[in-house]
């Protein structure tokens, strides 16, 4: 698995009222969610980016008010003339 350093400003904790560890646990939810939202990666890599199984993944996705499932409209239009 790959690692990386991350430097944040030593107050960063105590500006998310978090400890530690749910600061590297919200960057890599924070990641999977902005790549997914960006049609970068899939719910399966988000998930695993996020460190959550799909459906944790898509139930965080709501939480923030995020689109579950991403539509892309010209890709549908083309679709719909086809059949």
């Amino acid at each position: 698995m790959t690692q990386l350093c991350v430097e944040l400003p030593d107050a960063v904790h105590s500006v998310l009222h978090c400890a530690p560890a749910d600061v590297d646990r919200e960057l890599r939810l924070a990641a999977a969610v902005q790549w997914y939202q960006q049609g970068r990666i899939s719910q399966e890599w988000a998930a695993e980016i996020a460190g959550l199984d799909r459906t944790e993944f898509l139930l965080a996705l709501a939480r923030l008010g995020k689109d579950s499932f991403l539509v892309d409209f010209e890709d549908l239009d083309r679709e719909l003339s086809r059949g």
